[in-house]
């Protein structure tokens, strides 16, 4: 992977003709090196290894990939939902369906900032019909400085924007790209993955020495030393017992304090990744003790989290997808299964919408995929409950 200095025009003086962006290296806008900024080296693939990043781009990816993908037109004042475009159903082809595209370039957009894709096919109206989205080490973004056009290389091979598929997010002024999470989150994780070699170069005993085999009578010259050593190594490995005289003390080497301070120094980095990547902390178990926040159901849970944290993602890929339909038509994420309520809270709802006469009984059970009530349903509710009375009628004065 190049210098920074050497990547971005900006950074260089003198004649350069053009400006060399990768989506998957933004933290090099900022003009330093990953390894100037961490002791761990952090990347796209080696920031996968900590759970809280991974949790957070599961999470996001999970949920997005798995809302409906609906196409709608407007009828007057009505939404009218219209038959999806074939590019909706398989954007990648047979082998890449929505569900699996999507999951994969919203991956990609959370922790990179960006995806990106070729234009295989395209449509009688010249939209895409087929896109293959490329990996994120794979393509740059080079700007011309005097022209300010824009090209992407793709495997070595030059493209125009209207040969690719380019989504973005968490994006800056004069930035061509969208900004890494990862990379400005570069810091915090690599705390996190310092702390897990720390801590298996220690419990493998290879950090420190695993006891201490001392003598309290004498000096031992190093000769000596590396005999008892190795005397008292073969007797423990296989069990037997080690015979010595008074003046020889083994004291083994504990880490319980350390290892409190590791999981405590842990749980804060992942409080604070997670902030990164817009995920409560919560909900991916990386609650800091002493932190408590209470709701009154899951829904409202679900529903602050829609709102605060997901819903502006949610809104990008609906207009970016909305390309892919012909004009006026456009895309809605569904996003109600995240709101699914209890039982209890379900009912409730209904009964207040029915009362209100915003919706009928009918259209309350078609919600439940619940058929129409039967006539035979309907006596026996009347036998039951009595028949339906129908709301007084205001005097005209």
């Amino acid at each position: 992977m190049a210098n920074a200095l050497t990547r971005f025009g900006k950074f260089v003086a003198g004649g350069l003709s053009a400006r060399s962006f990768q989506g998957v290296t933004a933290e090099e806008f900022m003009g330093l090196t990953r390894q100037q900024r961490t002791s761990t080296t952090v990347t796209e693939a080696t920031a996968l290894r900590n759970s809280a990043v991974w949790a957070c781009l599961r999470l996001r990816a999970d949920l997005i990939s798995t809302f409906p993908c609906d196409v709608y037109r407007k009828v007057g004042d009505v939404r009218v939902e219209v038959p999806k475009p074939q590019v909706l159903v398989e954007p990648g082809g047979p082998r890449w369906d929505y569900q699996d595209w999507m999951y994969a370039s919203q991956f990609d957009l959370d922790r990179s900032g960006n995806d990106l894709g070729l234009v295989l096919e395209r449509d009688g109206s010249n939209r895409p019909a087929l896109i293959e989205l490329v990996a994120l080490g794979d393509w740059s973004v080079v700007e011309k400085a005097d022209t300010g056009e824009i090209k992407y290389r793709v495997r070595g091979k030059e493209y125009t924007p209207d040969q690719v598929w380019h989504e973005r997010q968490y994006v800056v002024a004069g930035c061509p790209v969208g900004l890494s999470p990862v990379a400005h989150a570069a810091w915090v994780i690599s705390e996190g993955l310092s702390i897990q070699q720390f801590a298996q170069q220690w419990f493998s005993q290879g950090a420190v020495p695993s006891a201490h085999l001392r003598n309290t009578q004498k000096t031992v010259p190093p000769k000596t030393a590396l005999e008892v050593k190795e005397r008292f190594k073969a007797s423990v490995q296989v069990g037997d017992p080690f015979v010595s005289g008074s003046d020889w003390e083994y004291n083994p080497l504990r880490a319980e304090a350390m290892g409190s301070e590791w999981l405590n120094a842990r749980e804060a980095s992942l409080a604070d990744i997670a902030r990164f990547f817009g995920v409560p902390a919560d909900l991916i178990d990386a609650a800091v003790s002493g932190q408590s926040i209470t709701y009154a159901n899951i829904t409202q849970r679900n529903l602050q989290f829609l709102i605060m944290n997901l819903g502006p993602a949610v809104s990008r890929r609906e207009k970016n997808l909305s390309k892919l339909t012909a004009k006026p038509r456009y895309v809605k994420l569904n996003t109600n299964s995240l709101l699914r309520m209890d039982p209890k809270t379900r009912a409730e709802t209904y009964k207040i919408m029915i009362d209100a006469r915003i919706k009928t009984n009918t259209e309350v059970r078609a919600l439940e995929d619940d058929k129409p009530l039967t006539q035979a349903q309907v006596d026996e509710f009347e036998t039951i409950y009595g028949p339906v009375k129908a709301p007084p009628v205001k005097a005209v004065s």
